[in-house]
């Protein structure tokens, strides 16, 4: 039973995946897209990977599928929403082939690995969960550089703003019908996100869970209580905002900076201290990224236009 499920788990993953690529529709790629990532989380929590499966669902492809679906939409609001021609589409296919053939042709290529077994070295590392354990002790670079990437990428969106729409709200202001679906979900939802997304965080140090899929979970939270009008979209001028988003990075700075001074150099932990330092970053990284991704949902500054 486990084996059909499994093969035909692969046969949906291949078939979507190729359906997003080359079906007609931009709307209809997008949805095929989100259903791909959803099938991919299926198959992650399949091979055990919870932790990765958790981030494929929520960001992947809720986070993403949302993306996606705002940018076809304010295409569509420009007019801009028709498809490529054939001749453009075809050099990206051939650029992308590429690439694909290249990072499985640098994957075989790669030596053996000389690491020493994760199990050997993760009583050091003062955390039971080794996905943690790897992100924020043993490759603590590669978990810096992602949240200063994802900073990185709110700027970008900030910079299709006009010059004179940076007083106004993020966003355009969602109106939800009183008594509505959307409005009572807004007031149920955020209780149980909050307790949720909190538990992701605190049980990261030592089972599934993490800042990422904890941060996602509070974003969620936080943009249907927006959606349903409790909660007003932010400025970016507002202090607060800001102080948030450069938490994370800046407690893991300074973290690093600490390492380098009192440990064995930048980014490391004293094994005795690894255990309170990961968990402090891992919550102020929660913090920065539920405050970005809900930041890079509603978009940048606009003055003007509704959504009913």
């Amino acid at each position: 039973m486990s084996v059909a499920l499994d093969i035909t788990l692969c046969a949906l993953i291949l078939g979507v995946g190729w359906a997003s690529v080359t079906g007609q529709g931009v709307f209809r790629a997008v949805i095929f897209f989100i259903t791909y990532g959803l099938l991919l989380a299926i198959a992650w929590a399949r091979l055990g990977a919870y932790d990765v499966a958790l981030a494929e669902a929520a960001i992947s492809a809720g986070l993403t599928g949302v993306l996606l679906l705002a940018a076809y939409g304010r295409l569509r609001r420009l007019n801009a929403g028709a498809e490529p021609p054939i001749a453009v589409n075809l050099p990206a296919a051939v650029v992308a082939t590429g690439i694909a053939a290249g990072l499985v042709w640098a994957w075989f290529a790669l030596p053996a690995p000389t690491a020493p077994d994760l199990s050997e070295v993760l009583p050091q590392s003062g955390v039971g969960n080794p996905v943690t354990a790897v992100l924020l002790n043993f490759r603590a670079w590669d978990t810096l550089l992602e949240s200063i990437i994802l900073l990185a990428a709110l700027i970008g969106v900030w910079m299709l703003a006009r010059d004179d729409a940076w007083e106004a709200p993020l966003g355009l202001p969602y109106h939800a019908r009183p008594g509505g679906v959307l409005a009572s979900f807004g007031r149920v939802l955020p209780p149980i996100g909050l307790i949720f997304g909190v538990y992701l965080v605190w049980a990261g140090a030592d089972t599934t869970g993490g800042a990422f899929q904890g941060g996602t979970v509070l974003a969620a939270v936080c943009l249907v209580t927006m959606m349903a009008g409790i909660l007003r979209a932010p400025r970016v001028a507002q202090p607060a905002w800001r102080a948030a988003l450069v938490l994370g990075p800046g407690v893991f700075l300074l973290s690093g900076l600490a390492g380098a001074l009192f440990a064995q150099g930048f980014l490391g932990l004293p094994p005795d201290l690894a255990k309170p330092a990961i968990v402090t970053i891992e919550a102020a990284l929660t913090v920065s990224i539920a405050v970005t991704l809900v930041l890079l949902v509603i978009g940048p500054p606009d003055d003007g236009g509704h959504v009913a």
